[in-house]
């Protein structure tokens, strides 16, 4: 068993935003920021470990790598989880969590896995102070990663708590809502300048738009969470926490660019307005309730960035008419823009009928996506796409 470096970070992320992320670490002065499979790796303090959590827009959790050993089979697995020190780390009367994930190892179950990780853990604590900790899987003292992979397995402590694509401002949702952290990570994928008006067309909730101009601000990502899961570690420095925190507030701007999002329902629209206020974005983002068949640009030149609603249960000539739609507005009135629109109907997409000038692959949960962009040229060119 290897004890790992104690400035190693793990940063978790979606599918397809691995780069983003990187550059939002590098950023906030992070060291050694290697991009990996679905996350990022890096190095720092525990003032970065907090200020990763604080205002990274793209990561869901960040892990802190403990230690690390090689199994040849399955009861390597419980021999070495418990021949750590977790009597160091945890507390008897503590309420703790597994997250097991394995690829191409000797285990084929991560519930086995997350079985058997909690048995040798409880087992120590238990043999060490006559109590052991319990389970809870909704809101756990302390969250622990155990990664294996081949004939390695790596074991984490979470320092985020619940995934940090909870920010904290999302009260009210409608069907699929998109993940806080796909939507910031889609408008830094797309160049979006922070200065250029941008458009949602479809806004749904408004998570897209919230996100613009939490960016467009500077507004820590974490600024609404009332809680981290490092708070409730050994050693947790709330002093070194409220100066991560000021820093951050500092940097934060009052202007924004403008913003609207559209909606064919009224229901969305009132969702989108009542996440807003919780954002304290009020008067920020201007949300209307419009198809986007019958939209009129507001500006001659912008950015569009949407996330069309798609119900998988819908028949195919639909999805093909919905699709044709989209590409006739944007041909029609928005020539002049840029449009990007992630889809993960990756046959419907076509019926756009706009040659993409880019095509990016990212996942929405299972969904493999595309997000496509599209160039509206003015004029003749616009008129003959």
């Amino acid at each position: 068993m290897e004890n790992l470096k104690t400035d190693t970070l793990i940063a978790k992320t979606v599918a397809g935003l691995e780069p983003v992320l990187a550059a939002e670490l590098s950023a906030l002065n992070a060291n050694d920021v290697i991009p990996i499979n679905r996350a990022v790796s890096f190095s720092g303090d525990m003032a970065m470990l907090y200020r990763a959590n604080y205002c990274c827009r793209t990561a869901l959790r960040i892990l802190k790598p403990l230690f690390q050993f090689k199994l040849a089979e399955q009861k390597d697995l419980y021999e070495n989880l418990h021949a750590f020190a977790w009597e160091d780390v945890l507390w008897p009367d503590c309420t703790i969590s597994i997250d097991a994930v394995i690829s191409y190892t000797v285990f084929t179950n991560s519930q086995f896995v997350a079985q058997k990780s909690k048995d040798a853990i409880v087992d120590r604590i238990r043999e060490k102070s006559g109590r052991r900790p319990s389970v809870s899987l909704d809101n756990p003292d302390f969250r622990i990663n155990v990664h294996l992979f081949r004939d390695t397995c790596t074991v984490s402590l979470d320092s985020s708590g619940q995934s940090l694509h909870k920010r904290g401002y999302r009260r009210s949702t409608g069907q699929a809502p998109i993940n806080e952290v796909l939507a910031s990570g889609l408008i830094q994928l797309s160049g979006w300048d922070r200065v250029q008006p941008l458009i949602d067309p479809m806004c749904g909730s408004g998570t897209l738009l919230i996100e613009a101009a939490m960016l467009a601000r500077n507004t820590p990502a974490g600024l609404f969470r009332e809680e981290f899961g490092f708070m409730k570690w050994r050693g947790f420095d709330a002093d070194l926490w409220a100066e991560v925190r000021a820093s951050a507030m500092a940097l934060r701007r009052e202007d924004a660019p403008l913003l609207i999002g559209m909606d064919k329902l009224d229901r969305a629209i009132k969702s989108a307005q009542e996440n807003c206020r919780y954002s304290g974005l009020s008067g920020i983002v201007d949300f209307q309730v419009m198809p986007f068949e019958e939209s009129q640009p507001p500006v001659k030149e912008g950015v569009i960035i949407t996330n069309p609603p798609y119900d998988e249960r819908i028949k195919l000539d639909d999805s093909i008419a919905f699709y044709k739609m989209i590409g006739n507005v944007l041909k029609q009135k928005y020539a002049g823009y840029t449009a990007w629109v992630i889809s993960s109907d990756l046959d419907a997409l076509k019926f756009i009928g706009l040659k993409p000038s880019k095509k990016i692959t990212v996942f929405n949960g299972p969904l493999e996506c595309r997000f496509v962009k599209f160039d509206l040229f003015a004029g003749k060119r616009g008129a003959s796409q």
